[in-house]
């Protein structure tokens, strides 16, 4: 989101199943890097099981992030940055990456709520609140 009065604006941090339907939200002010919102985004999901796969865009792709998602037992799957060296991931796991459209499909449904789309709530927990809520809408017409 962008800048407001109060600041650069709000980054939301989500994590989708492979359906695309929300498992958890995180938000955050706009200056972390989403490397480091990982894992509280993680932290804040809905089931009790970690999921196997993680993907990201090139932003995600980070020597610690991995370490740290692999001694969780969490697999990240991200394209390499063009200014990377070495190669971590060979071509096999980067096609997963093609379903990534299912995520920024539940951030356009998100968008659909006028109230997300702007935000309005001075509070960031009233602001999550409601995202937590439209996440149950989402669920809910899914027919979860």
């Amino acid at each position: 989101m962008g800048p407001t009065k109060r600041g650069k604006g709000t980054k939301l941090m989500a994590v989708a199943d492979r359906a695309g339907l929300p498992v958890a939200f995180h938000t955050c002010s706009a200056s972390p890097h989403e490397v480091r919102l990982v894992e509280d985004t993680l932290a804040a999901r809905h089931t009790q099981d970690l999921p196997e796969r993680l993907i990201g865009d090139r932003a995600y792709d980070s020597d610690r992030l991995d370490c740290d998602l692999a001694l969780s037992g969490v697999e990240m799957i991200a394209p390499h940055r063009g200014t990377r060296r070495r190669k971590t991931q060979d071509g096999r796991p980067l096609r997963r990456y093609r379903r990534r459209w299912k995520v920024e499909r539940l951030f356009a449904w998100l968008f659909n709520f006028r109230r997300l789309a702007i935000r309005y709530e001075y509070h960031a927990a009233n602001y999550l609140g409601f995202v937590q809520l439209a996440g149950i809408l989402i669920l809910l017409r899914a027919g979860l």
